[in-house]
Protein backbone atom coordinates (compact mmCIF):
# COMPACT_ATOMS: atom_id res chain seq x y z
CA UNK A 1 0.00 0.00 0.00
CA UNK A 2 1.24 3.63 -0.52
CA UNK A 3 0.24 7.02 -0.54
CA UNK A 4 1.89 9.71 -1.85
CA UNK A 5 1.52 13.81 -1.20
CA UNK A 6 2.37 15.93 -4.35
CA UNK A 7 2.64 19.46 -5.20
CA UNK A 8 2.05 21.12 -8.36
CA UNK A 9 2.75 24.96 -9.22
CA UNK A 10 1.89 25.66 -5.29
CA UNK A 11 3.69 25.37 -2.11
CA UNK A 12 2.11 23.34 0.35
CA UNK A 13 3.06 21.10 3.18
CA UNK A 14 0.32 18.66 4.19
CA UNK A 15 0.08 18.19 8.31
CA UNK A 16 0.08 14.92 9.90
CA UNK A 17 0.83 13.03 7.07
CA UNK A 18 1.54 9.43 8.68
CA UNK A 19 -2.09 10.17 11.09
CA UNK A 20 -3.88 10.56 7.26
CA UNK A 21 -2.69 7.70 5.83
CA UNK A 22 -3.14 5.60 8.60
CA UNK A 23 -6.96 7.14 8.45
CA UNK A 24 -7.25 6.85 4.47
CA UNK A 25 -6.09 3.37 4.54
CA UNK A 26 -8.87 2.54 7.93
CA UNK A 27 -11.80 4.45 5.47
CA UNK A 28 -10.34 2.31 2.68
CA UNK A 29 -10.42 -1.29 5.25
CA UNK A 30 -14.12 -0.06 6.38
CA UNK A 31 -15.14 -0.01 2.75
CA UNK A 32 -13.63 -3.96 2.61
CA UNK A 33 -11.08 -2.19 -0.25
CA UNK A 34 -7.55 -1.73 0.21
CA UNK A 35 -5.34 0.37 -1.24
CA UNK A 36 -3.00 -0.39 -3.80
CA UNK A 37 -1.83 3.22 -4.79
CA UNK A 38 -3.32 6.61 -4.03
CA UNK A 39 -1.57 9.49 -5.38
CA UNK A 40 -2.74 12.79 -4.15
CA UNK A 41 -1.40 16.26 -6.28
CA UNK A 42 -1.64 19.56 -4.24
CA UNK A 43 -2.12 22.52 -6.69
CA UNK A 44 -3.53 25.72 -7.77
CA UNK A 45 -7.04 26.53 -9.32
CA UNK A 46 -4.87 27.19 -12.52
CA UNK A 47 -3.33 24.08 -12.81
CA UNK A 48 -6.65 21.68 -11.68
CA UNK A 49 -8.76 24.06 -14.42
CA UNK A 50 -6.53 22.71 -17.70
CA UNK A 51 -7.15 18.98 -16.00
CA UNK A 52 -10.55 20.17 -16.30
CA UNK A 53 -10.43 21.27 -19.53
CA UNK A 54 -8.25 18.59 -21.18
CA UNK A 55 -9.34 15.40 -19.84
CA UNK A 56 -13.27 15.99 -18.99
CA UNK A 57 -14.38 18.82 -20.85
CA UNK A 58 -15.19 20.80 -18.48
CA UNK A 59 -14.65 25.00 -18.14
CA UNK A 60 -15.09 25.37 -14.82
CA UNK A 61 -13.00 25.80 -11.55
CA UNK A 62 -13.15 22.51 -8.77
CA UNK A 63 -11.62 21.58 -5.58
CA UNK A 64 -10.84 18.19 -6.72
CA UNK A 65 -10.65 15.66 -9.87
CA UNK A 66 -10.19 11.89 -9.07
CA UNK A 67 -9.27 9.47 -11.40
CA UNK A 68 -9.66 5.85 -10.83
CA UNK A 69 -6.88 3.37 -12.61
CA UNK A 70 -8.13 0.31 -10.80
CA UNK A 71 -7.90 -3.15 -12.64
CA UNK A 72 -9.49 -5.04 -10.07
CA UNK A 73 -12.56 -4.21 -7.47
CA UNK A 74 -10.30 -5.60 -4.63
CA UNK A 75 -7.25 -3.19 -5.15
CA UNK A 76 -7.89 0.82 -5.16
CA UNK A 77 -5.25 2.82 -7.42
CA UNK A 78 -5.84 6.16 -8.33
CA UNK A 79 -4.41 9.70 -8.63
CA UNK A 80 -6.78 12.57 -6.83
CA UNK A 81 -6.17 16.62 -7.98
CA UNK A 82 -7.21 19.48 -5.59
CA UNK A 83 -6.64 22.57 -5.47
CA UNK A 84 -5.68 24.38 -2.30
CA UNK A 85 -6.87 27.52 -3.63
CA UNK A 86 -10.07 25.81 -4.21
CA UNK A 87 -10.24 24.37 -0.59
CA UNK A 88 -8.81 27.69 1.03
CA UNK A 89 -11.43 29.53 -0.64
CA UNK A 90 -14.57 27.26 0.30
CA UNK A 91 -13.59 26.92 3.89
CA UNK A 92 -13.73 31.03 4.19
CA UNK A 93 -16.94 30.38 2.51
CA UNK A 94 -18.41 27.58 4.95
CA UNK A 95 -16.51 29.67 7.60
CA UNK A 96 -14.92 26.05 8.96
CA UNK A 97 -11.31 25.59 9.19
CA UNK A 98 -8.89 25.16 6.54
CA UNK A 99 -7.76 21.56 7.58
CA UNK A 100 -10.94 20.10 8.29
CA UNK A 101 -12.14 21.22 4.63
CA UNK A 102 -8.83 19.63 3.14
CA UNK A 103 -9.76 16.43 5.08
CA UNK A 104 -13.19 16.43 3.75
CA UNK A 105 -12.34 16.56 -0.31
CA UNK A 106 -9.31 13.92 0.84
CA UNK A 107 -11.82 11.33 2.07
CA UNK A 108 -14.06 12.70 -0.94
CA UNK A 109 -11.73 11.67 -3.54
CA UNK A 110 -11.22 8.50 -2.06
CA UNK A 111 -14.90 7.47 -1.63
CA UNK A 112 -15.20 7.75 -5.32
CA UNK A 113 -12.18 5.61 -5.97
CA UNK A 114 -14.26 3.22 -3.39
CA UNK A 115 -17.10 3.63 -5.63
CA UNK A 116 -19.27 6.15 -4.06
CA UNK A 117 -21.27 8.80 -6.21
CA UNK A 118 -22.46 11.90 -6.08
CA UNK A 119 -23.99 12.56 -9.08
CA UNK A 120 -27.91 12.85 -8.10
CA UNK A 121 -29.19 14.76 -5.09
CA UNK A 122 -29.79 11.44 -3.04
CA UNK A 123 -26.17 10.30 -3.95
CA UNK A 124 -24.97 13.63 -3.14
CA UNK A 125 -26.54 13.48 0.16
CA UNK A 126 -25.25 10.10 0.71
CA UNK A 127 -21.86 10.81 -0.07
CA UNK A 128 -22.02 13.69 2.85
CA UNK A 129 -22.95 11.53 5.34
CA UNK A 130 -20.37 9.02 4.17
CA UNK A 131 -17.82 11.56 4.65
CA UNK A 132 -19.02 12.80 7.73
CA UNK A 133 -18.40 9.48 9.10
CA UNK A 134 -15.10 8.85 8.53
CA UNK A 135 -14.45 12.62 9.29
CA UNK A 136 -15.71 11.56 12.84
CA UNK A 137 -13.36 8.46 12.66
CA UNK A 138 -10.52 10.89 11.74
CA UNK A 139 -11.08 12.88 15.14
CA UNK A 140 -11.22 9.56 16.63
CA UNK A 141 -7.94 8.35 15.30
CA UNK A 142 -6.56 11.56 16.19
CA UNK A 143 -7.36 11.49 20.01
CA UNK A 144 -6.07 7.87 20.69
Amino acid sequence: MAIHFYTEEIKFQLKSILLIKKWLKQVAEAEKRRLKSLIYVFCTDEYLLKINQDYLQHDTYTDIITFDQSENDSLVEGEIYISIERVRDNAIELNIDFEAELRRVLVHGLLHLLGHNDLSDAEEMQMRLTEDHYLLSFEQLRVR
